[in-house]
């Protein structure tokens, strides 16, 4: 009788999991498929600052005065899930993080928030690495020569008869291909830490030539490498009016990291935002735009954008200078 029962019981477990197990199988699956879906979301729209692996350790870390989160150092009890849905949808008043609410849907913002507390805060994760074939670095280990200034292993600045032949082969490929996102390598004496064009551009799957061999081979940049290094050439006009000149030197110095030095936001870090900068040439665009509206826009910013307020930093004489400058070379602006 004991062993009817126990089979019985037996029986009823197995017929419990056979209805389980696919159950659980498919809740995980469901469970993978978001998490990977807030994987894409954030390696899109939020690796630029936070990093891919959400420590923090990135370039834009290194000149924002506020830095940005390092999700790494949190717990689940620092930081509610709330508080992150509020910040990636509201953003962060003073600070350089702004909102996405009208850029993406309420329910990627759960997904990405959802991904940076299992990925980051709960797992301590490693997202990926910057220098994969996924991210656009096909074969990477060629230029592991360079690799040593890049991780602070040899400073940057240290004389170049100090280094061996290897050493020197290194470091001229740091300074050609590397330097722009690792402008912050260790150095002894570090100087003026910062300027606001890049030297180097991703090379979007072309052949960037190998700076190793000998000799070396070079692809031409502007020809061959990247379509963002034009964008960053200074339009060459002549007979500029002295308010004209004063607005070319204000606009490439304060807005061309954004807009480009072109004026039509193409560039390398204009690439990377969302909503994109302005096209100041675009014909569509500025065909109605008048100069109140222009001076208003740059004292003030546009909310919701990467258009900051720079009434506390550019005069008003210094914004009728670059508004001349932008109708003269870019497109002519109404009075």
């Amino acid at each position: 009788m004991m062993r009817w029962a126990w089979k019985r019981g037996l029986v009823a477990v197995l017929t419990a999991l056979q209805f389980t197990v696919p159950a659980l199988a498919a809740e995980t699956s469901k469970n993978d498929a978001r998490h990977e879906a807030g994987r894409k979301v954030y390696n899109f729209r939020c690796y630029f600052c936070h990093g891919y692996s959400g420590d923090a350790k990135t370039l834009a870390t290194t000149y924002l005065a506020v830095k940005p989160r390092d999700f790494t150092r949190d717990n689940e009890n620092s930081i509610s899930r709330a508080q992150m849905i509020a910040a990636v949808r509201d953003g962060k008043p003073g600070t350089a993080m702004k909102g996405f609410k009208g850029i993406i849907s309420e329910n990627d913002i759960a997904l990405v928030v959802d991904f940076v507390r299992e990925e980051f805060i709960r797992s301590k994760a490693v997202n990926t690495r910057y220098h994969i074939p996924e991210n656009g670095w096909p074969n990477h280990e060629r230029n592991k020569l360079a690799f040593p200034f890049a991780t602070g292993e040899i400073p940057l600045d240290r004389p170049w008869e100090e280094l061996s032949a290897v050493e020197q082969k290194g470091k001229r490929l740091f300074l050609t291909t590397c330097i722009s996102c690792h402008d912050h390598a260790r150095t002894e004496n570090p100087g003026q830490t910062w300027g606001g064009r890049p030297l180097s551009y991703p090379r979007n799957h072309f052949d960037p030539g190998d700076y190793t061999a000998s000799p070396p081979t070079k692809v031409d940049a502007i020809a061959s490498a990247s379509p963002y290094k034009l964008h960053d050439v200074i339009p060459a006009v002549s007979g500029l009016a002295p308010l004209e000149k004063r607005g070319e030197k204000l606009y490439q110095g304060n807005c061309a990291f954004c807009h480009a030095a072109t004026g039509t936001g193409k560039n390398w870090i204009g690439s990377f935002m969302e909503p994109h900068p302005r096209d100041l040439t675009d014909p569509k665009f500025m065909r109605d735009m008048t100069r109140d509206r222009l001076a208003h826009t740059i004292r003030e910013g546009l909310p919701n954008t990467s258009m900051p307020a720079w009434k506390s930093v550019l005069k008003p004489d210094e914004i009728d200078a670059i508004i001349a400058y932008i109708s003269r070379v870019f497109h002519p602006v109404k009075p």
